[in-house]
Order: C-alpha cells, then sequence, then structure tokens
C-alpha cells in the first residue's frame, strides 16, 4: 500500500503529513522528530520544515515541534507498544520495523562496563523511508557481468548514508535472482542469492517472509551479524551470490574473503565518497589490497541530482552518469 509509513506516526504529526501533496510524499526519505523542536523533513537531498498546518517552509520558527505526547506515542507504535522487549535494538541505537523502515534514537545513554546498555528518555527519531524501486540498477548491472564465465563480478557499492546503495542492493538481489537483465545479456537463468540483512533493511521482512521483491531464487538471514551471516550462507546455502549491507569490520573482511575463495560472488557495500578512503580502514584496507573487487560503484548526490562511476578494478574508470541521471532510469536510489 503506498504510503503505508504514515501509519508509524502519532495522529497530529500524521495529519500534517498527510498534507503534503502526493508526489512529493513519494519522494520523502527522512523524517527527523526532536521532541520540543522543528519538525523537519528530507527529500532528494534537501531539506525542509514542515509548519502546523502542513506547508513546507525554511524558517524553523514557522515549524510544527512534536510535544512530548508526541513522543511517547511514536515511540509507543514502532515498539509495537512492548519497549521492554526490544532491548537490542536500543543498545545498537536504533529499531527496523516492518517494511524495512528504519528509525534511529536519540536520548540519554545508559551505560554498563564502559559500553552502552541501552537508551533512555528518547527524544529524538529519525524515521528513514525504504522504498523499492524496480528497474533502479538497469544502468549498473551490465557491468558487473562476466559473460565469459557466466557470474557476478566482486562488486563493492561505495557512497555516504542516505544516497541509494540498499535501493540499488535490493534491485540488483531481484535482478541476479530472476535473471531478467542478465538473460538480455546473454545469461541463461537466474542465480541464488544469499542476502544477510543485519538491520532488515534490504529485505524488509517480517516473520522471515520479504516485504520487497528480493528475486524468486533468494535466500535471507534476517537480523544476522554479516560476517556470521556470510558463514553461515557458505557453509549451509550454497549462494552463487552474497549480497550484505555496510561491511567495514574485520570480521566482515574475513568473511567476504572465505566467500571469494569458495567461489561466491560477493556484493556488498560501505560508507564513504571515494576508494582511495577505504585503504586506512583495517577491515576494508586489506581486500582493497589484494584487489579483491573487481568492480566499484560509487554514488554521489549533490544540487544537480544523482551521478554514479563504475570503476574495474585498477581503479579505472569503465562509466560516468552525468547529475541527474537516474540509475537504470527505473527510478532514483
Amino acid at each position: 500500500m503506498a504510503n503505508d509509513w504514515l501509519q508509524l506516526f502519532p495522529e497530529k504529526v500524521r495529519a500534517l503529513l498527510k498534507r503534503l501533496p502526493l508526489p512529493l510524499l513519494g519522494l520523502v526519505e527522512e523524517i527527523r522528530i526532536r521532541e520540543g523542536r522543528p519538525l523537519e523533513i528530507n527529500y532528494s537531498g534537501k531539506y525542509h520544515f514542515l509548519s502546523g498546518n502542513g506547508t513546507l517552509t525554511q524558517h524553523p520558527e514557522e515549524a510544527y515541534k512534536p510535544d512530548r505526547d508526541d513522543s511517547h506515542r511514536l515511540l509507543d507504535l514502532i515498539s509495537n507498544h512492548s519497549l521492554y522487549t526490544m532491548e537490542e535494538e536500543l543498545r545498537k541505537g536504533f529499531i527496523t520495523i516492518p517494511g524495512g523502515h528504519r528509525i534511529g534514537l536519540a536520548g540519554r545513554t545508559v551505560l554498563s562496563a564502559g559500553g552502552v546498555e541501552h537508551l533512555r528518555d528518547i527524544t529524538g527519531f529519525n524515521v528513514r523511508i525504504a522504498r523499492e524501486v524496480p528497474g533502479v540498477a538497469d544502468g549498473v548491472l551490465p557491468y558487473l557481468l562476466d559473460k565469459g564465465r557466466q557470474r557476478i563480478m566482486h562488486t563493492l557499492i561505495l557512497s555516504p548514508p542516505q544516497h541509494g546503495k540498499t535501493t540499488l542492493l535490493r534491485d540488483l538481489a531481484r535482478q541476479i535472482s530472476a535473471g531478467g537483465h542478465s538473460q538480455r545479456e546473454g545469461f541463461r537463468q537466474g542465480m541464488k542469492v544469499g542476502i544477510v540483512d543485519e538491520r532488515s533493511e534490504i529485505a524488509g521482512s517480517r516473520r522471515g517472509i520479504p516485504a520487497f521483491d528480493v528475486g524468486p531464487r533468494t535466500d535471507i538471514l534476517d537480523g544476522c551479524p554479516k560476517a556470521e551471516g556470510m558463514m553461515m550462507m557458505i557453509r549451509s546455502l550454497s549462494p552463487d551470490v552474497l549480497i550484505a549491507d555496510e561491511i567495514g569490520r574485520m570480521e566482515d573482511a574475513d568473511a567476504v574473503t572465505e566467500a571469494l575463495h569458495a567461489g561466491i560472488s560477493v556484493v556488498a557495500s560501505a560508507h564513504g565518497k571515494e576508494v582511495a578512503e577505504l585503504v586506512s580502514r583495517p577491515g576494508l584496507g586489506s581486500l582493497l589490497e589484494h584487489k579483491l573487487f573487481e568492480r566499484y560503484v560509487i554514488l554521489h548526490r549533490s544540487e544537480a541530482g544523482l551521478s554514479y562511476r563504475i570503476l574495474d578494478s585498477q581503479r579505472r574508470g569503465l562509466l560516468l552518469a552525468p547529475p541527474g541521471e537516474r540509475l537504470g532510469g527505473g527510478g532514483h536510489a
């Protein structure tokens, strides 16, 4: 159901959001609620405040300011009235709800043994709206295909947060699994895809069933740490392609290396603006040093729109899509 994410919000906030034009609602990426401070909306890389009559403004003094009741009601809704059952999520600082929507949390941290035990007095929420955009990978997938060996090349997708990495991964999983685009490029059929969905954002699973179309030959380990999940996939589910979001730790790199040595293609994402930035990171640096990735897809958003570059293993440019050109023409990530 279109814009069903509106049901996440308490009545007063929901009523204001519903006054926005439908085309704009379809572009909303983030909604930031900070108790006693202006209600903020981000879309297409831009931010606005939402006024008390449901119009957008750049002036914070004109914005609606969520109150204590709004915060309590929102926390109640996103925790399904059972906040005490979400201790692990509170420790990590975010909750992922059915549909793959992710809510970042801000408040007072409670420490134990030098680490964060959980959050309390939660008064800040960053609601990130997840959407599937079929066809978003159309322009990228042909550059990831090894036609001679009938396989997907080991690929790292790179960008800062909120630039479309997860949306692109989701559609790559769908197309690789279904074989649609691959068939046009000379691939006979879809491949077995394994998604390690640590934050439940790629597939948006609920009780093990994906909310998004990730393809007919796709298996999902939902809520599983990436490194452990990749090893479980290798041992028991025999994927042709492994997909994981936001790798970066040393144990992630070890699992990626193990998958590559097992003959499994890996398509993963990481935070960053340029490949050179990753060299100094303990986990990713070793993967780059040994040139284990055969393709790099770098996403960049500016005032002109979304652009992307595709590099080979030597970091030589294969494609530069200019700002404003959508990935594959099927939508924006």
